[in-house]
């Protein structure tokens, strides 16, 4: 493969915005057709919003909602960012690349943990209240 310089891959123009796009839809198809836990955020993100229209929740708890959608799912995406370059990078067992594997992931249990405690926060309060 021949290498090519930085600058010229960096020079600005509309093709290299329109390709910008193009590469930011390929990741995330990468990410949902090999990553199960980008598939298992995208049915909680699918069944918060039915639950949403259905409880009729505020324009703020949708904000919230929203924001924490990005976050869990962008956190998904660097995980498999910085796994795909450490397999690269040490493409043998090494107890180092497991610390960044691991932690990479654990990024994305915290801010999943922080979801989930958020929409029961606001869904618990409304399914009660039903009743």
């Amino acid at each position: 493969m021949a290498t090519v310089s930085r600058e010229k891959i960096k020079v600005r123009g509309f093709k290299r915005f329109v390709n910008s796009f193009k590469y930011s839809l390929q990741g995330l198809k990468y990410a949902y057709k090999y990553e199960q836990s980008m598939t298992i955020h995208f049915f909680a993100v699918v069944a918060v919003v039915s639950l949403g229209i259905w409880l009729n929740i505020s324009l703020f708890e949708w904000l919230v909602c929203l924001i924490l959608f990005g976050l869990v799912m962008a956190t998904e995406l660097l995980n498999t960012s910085i796994e795909a370059v450490v397999d690269l990078t040490c493409p043998e067992v090494h107890p180092l690349a497991k610390i960044a594997k691991d932690t990479a992931s654990a990024a994305v249990f915290v801010f999943s943990i922080v979801a989930a405690i958020s929409g029961l926060i606001i869904f618990i309060p409304k399914i009660i209240a039903l009743f």
